[in-house]
């Protein structure tokens, strides 16, 4: 990637942009995911930390506090929409692809991962490798 990929909420109160390469695009099966995203999988991108920015408004952000390792959601406090997940552990940002501007751009995903938690009307893509939780 070599242009900048721009986002952001429903109701336009929070914009970011993408300035790094994706270094892992999926769909993610696990029931957090499904919760998010009203049942389905959650489509994501998955980029360095350094390479997110928030260009308009303050995210309003919740991290569980009964998860040793929970990773913090950023979503607008006005509509709701969750656009970003951050992991401290891997230094990395997951970017809901729905949340882009242009969400062709993500162009399918590279793997499914926490198969374990699929339920029976997910679709996996012909070909995508599948993997019960997170590939090494």
């Amino acid at each position: 990637m070599t242009e900048t990929l721009a986002g952001g909420c429903y109701c336009g109160a929070i914009r970011y942009e993408v300035s790094a390469k994706p270094v892992f695009k999926a769909q993610c099966h696990c029931r957090p995911c499904q919760m998010f995203s009203g049942g389905g999988p959650n489509y994501f991108m998955l980029v360095p930390k350094n390479g997110v920015r928030f260009t308009a408004g303050t995210p309003s952000s919740y991290t569980r506090p009964d998860l040793p390792d929970a990773v913090t959601r950023q979503f607008c406090g006005r509509c709701g929409t969750h656009m970003t997940t951050i992991r401290d552990d891997l230094g990395m940002v997951v970017i809901k692809v729905g949340t882009l501007d242009d969400p062709s751009v993500f162009r399918g995903p590279k793997a499914a991962i926490y198969m374990k938690d699929s339920q029976p009307f997910h679709v996996v893509p012909e070909g995508v490798p599948c993997f019960d939780e997170t590939p090494s």
